[in-house]
């Protein structure tokens, strides 16, 4: 990556042959960990000005109807945090002529109270190629970072570092914004952040806010997609006369509000009902419309779950049972998503299962032959099963004669789930209206009649295979251990997604074999193992930390085992690494197992209520150094293959949640690393 100074310009053509469409990252980090800027992104024409408020994008406006631009929201870093853009360089119209990119902050927060402002600039493959650090902020409240620009046929860019103690309203005005300076300050002058009061109410309130509300979409009609009006009741013509210097997330509060209920057989009015659901089918109808609609009327959420199936950054229009031609009949997928930026579409058809119901091989065969013949670039499968290595759960022909190829994707209710979480509760969205159409979709989803739960039977082979191990019956190279082993892994995938969706972190499952060694093989050896041991062992790490859970179910004993290895202090006495960790667990289960690790071998053990009046019980009698210790849980496994109270799912499901909650979020700055299989 190339560094350049303030005022210094490169040409992005010169440094990617890959940069018609790039990614700029505005960084900065806080010491009080408060500090926090809202982007915007300004097209000017040769005149140095926009061509209309249509060209000033920010929180209200996160995104242009071509898909030049799109605002991409908040990520975390190492040391603060990012706000990316995504700039389509070959989309943007002829007439504009510069691209600048600017931060603001609210309230009275200024950029000489952030640290290490910097842009960066990668291309379409993710390889950063220029950057830019801003020194000497001071009291601005708005910054031009930088800015890309043209000049013939390529684009290049500008290190600016221009700062406006004026904020956002000084900036915009430069540019062509007409600002109304009475709301603007009336705007500003209480800014809320999300989470607040304020927010819980506007989102709770959501029939009184001026942003249109879909219903569910009817089948075999389309799901509409109006622009809102900005956040507060702004309409869409003035976004940019009232650049508002708040917050551009909305978030909703964990903790519900009082109810005004008389007593608790009265149920909430939703926006989706599920309980007249009589049929698989009406289910299934239901689901999608509601999903599809949610994602047309959600950029940030239609585009989270349709960028990794290849869909650009654009307007996206969603359809529900729409006839196609084929054969003697026509065929009506159960959803229709498209896409579209510069003029070009992007098309992907839907199939959709709920319940326990599985996908139909010559089904999805048929939408793939269509999508081929009419030239659509997807097919995408939503089911409560969970693909594996991003496989699709059926296999289908591909037509090697056929120049147009369509990829086949999966998508699993619980990743649907978990995205929605993830936006509403931690990342955010551009109103209030919005977070609550992601709130009332979860609440369709995880009703119990909506069939939309994610992975819930272990399938067939599990009883047998349980049974065969428990009267050591089942031998090496039984084909229903691989179908168990298979399970588990879908299992243990829906369980990082839950726990990510909760915590606000991406959680992931560890895999211990070497890179690019095949899964088969992998799955094989571990039903080898499962057939001699008895026991299924799967380890999970969650984002941001290194620390491994690991998860042992042994179907002999009936117990599932959640363990992570702590390290002790470094330099430490080993009574006060032990003293220390016990004071640290004073919240957790008293049952919680402790072991002290020293080298090559296991230590003394106990469980946290005997330990705790006598830590010392933890030190091996011969004086050796303790490593670190082991934590471990140990609960009773469900026997059946569902996901009832008493299922094997439901009570791996739960074991995870008490572990994390009850032992590994009281660890507090400690990392916990190395989780071992038990």
């Amino acid at each position: 990556m190339q560094e350049i100074s303030k005022g210094a310009n490169v040409s992005l053509t010169a440094l990617s042959e890959d940069a018609g469409s790039v990614v700029v990252s505005l960084g900065w980090t806080s010491a009080s960990g408060a500090g926090d800027a809202d982007v915007s992104v300004l097209l000017l024409d040769a005149s140095g000005k926009v061509r209309s408020e249509n060209d000033f994008y920010f929180y209200n406006n996160p995104a242009a109807a071509d898909g030049s631009v799109q605002l991409l929201g908040k990520a975390p870093t190492d040391n603060g945090e990012e706000d990316r853009i995504s700039v389509d360089l070959s989309a943007v119209p002829e007439d504009v002529v510069r691209i600048v990119v600017a931060a603001s902050q609210y309230g009275g927060a200024r950029f000489g109270d952030l640290d290490d402002l910097r842009m960066t600039v990668a291309d379409r493959s993710g390889d950063a190629l220029v950057g830019f650090s801003v020194e000497g902020a001071g009291a601005e409240t708005a910054f031009i970072f930088g800015e890309l620009y043209r000049r013939g046929e390529e684009w290049k860019f500008r290190a600016v570092g221009q700062g406006y103690e004026t904020g956002l309203a000084g900036l915009a005005t430069d540019f062509g914004i007409d600002v109304d300076v009475d709301e603007e300050a009336d705007d500003s002058a209480a800014p809320e952040k999300p989470g607040t009061s304020s927010d819980a109410d506007a989102a709770a309130a959501a029939p009184d806010v001026a942003t249109p509300v879909p219903a569910a979409v009817p089948a075999g009609q389309a799901a509409a997609a109006p622009t809102p009006p900005a956040a507060g009741g702004v309409p869409a013509q003035t976004r940019g006369r009232v650049p508002r210097t708040t917050r551009k997330k909305v978030t909703l509060p964990r903790v519900a509000r009082k109810s005004l209920a008389e007593n608790d057989s009265w149920r909430t009015a939703r926006l989706f009902p599920v309980p007249s659901l009589k049929s698989d089918k009406e289910r299934e109808v239901r689901a999608t419309s509601v999903l599809l609609s949610v994602m047309a009327q959600v950029p940030e959420f239609g585009r989270r779950l349709t960028a990794a199936f290849g869909a650009p950054a654009g307007r996206m229009q969603t359809f529900t049972e729409v006839p196609l031609p084929h054969g003697d009949a026509p065929k009506r997928p159960d959803g229709v998503i498209r896409v579209e930026r510069a003029g070009k579409l992007w098309t992907a058809l839907v199939e959709t299962k709920t319940n326990g119901n599985a996908l139909k091989t010559e089904q999805v065969q048929q939408y793939v032959d269509i999508a081929a013949r009419r030239g659509y670039e997807a097919v995408i499968t939503l089911s409560n099963d969970v693909a594996l290595e991003g496989a699709p759960i059926v296999d289908v022909k591909i037509d090697g004669r056929r120049k147009h190829k369509v990829s086949l994707w999966h998508l699993s209710w619980a990743e649907v789930a978990h995205q929605a979480q993830m936006l509403i509760r931690h990342e955010g969205v551009g109103n209030a209206a919005h977070a609550w159409l992601l709130q009332e979709l979860l609440e369709y989803l995880q009703h119990e009649h909506s069939g939309c739960h994610g992975f819930q039977n272990m399938g067939p082979a599990w009883v047998p295979v349980r049974n065969g191990i428990d009267d050591e019956t089942i031998g090496i190279g039984d084909a229903r251990a691989v179908d168990v082993v298979e399970s588990w892994e879908r299992l243990i995938r829906q369980v990082c997604l839950r726990l990510g969706g909760e915590l606000g972190q991406k959680a992931l499952p560890v895999q211990r074999a070497r890179r690019g060694s095949d899964p088969r093989a992998r799955r094989t050896a571990a039903a080898e193992r499962l057939c001699t041991e008895g026991r299924l062992a799967a380890e999970l790490r969650i984002d941001g930390t290194s620390s491994v859970i690991g998860v042992v179910a042994d179907l002999r004993t009936m117990k599932v085992r959640t363990c992570v290895d702590v390290p002790a202090t470094e330099g430490a006495y080993p009574l006060a690494a032990a003293k220390r960790l016990i004071r640290m667990l004073a919240e957790a289960p008293a049952d919680l197992h402790v072991q002290s690790l020293v080298e090559g071998e296991n230590g003394p053990r106990g469980t946290l209520e005997r330990l705790r009046p006598e830590p010392g019980n933890l030190l091996p009698g011969d004086g050796a150094s303790i490593a670190g210790f082991r934590l471990t849980l140990i609960k009773g496994m469900g026997n059946s293959r569902g996901n009832t109270e008493s299922g094997f799912i439901r009570s791996v499901d739960d074991a995870v949640d008490r572990f994390y909650h009850g032992v590994v979020a009281h660890l507090g700055a400690v990392e916990a690393r190395g989780g071992r299989r038990g």
